[in-house]
């Protein structure tokens, strides 16, 4: 069963270049990991959320490539020092 997410990310005006930088950094690292399927990193078309997404070939790679995005610095799992407010993640499994 394949596995994603979406979040949706709401960093400081004043740091949305730097945020949507790190999440770009994070993303290319992420394709070179086993059972990795896609990424992408997008905007809401009024600016204020970034949002990125995943998919995985199982919640167990989403897992090892989160481990991956913690150790790059990266908050997968809480709010970074560049956001405004707590982001939104929704995880999805293929039916």
């Amino acid at each position: 069963m394949s596995f994603g997410f979406v979040a949706f990310h709401y960093p400081a005006p004043e740091h949305r270049e730097e945020f949507v930088a790190e999440c770009h950094r994070v993303a290319e690292a992420m394709r070179r990991q086993p059972g990795f399927v896609s990424v992408g990193v997008w905007g809401t078309p009024d600016g204020v959320a970034v949002v990125t997404t995943g998919a995985f070939e199982s919640e167990d790679t989403f897992r090892a490539t989160a481990g991956l995005a913690r150790e790059m610095g990266a908050t997968p799992d809480g709010l970074s020092d560049l956001e405004v407010r707590p982001r939104e993640v929704h995880f999805l499994v293929s039916r």
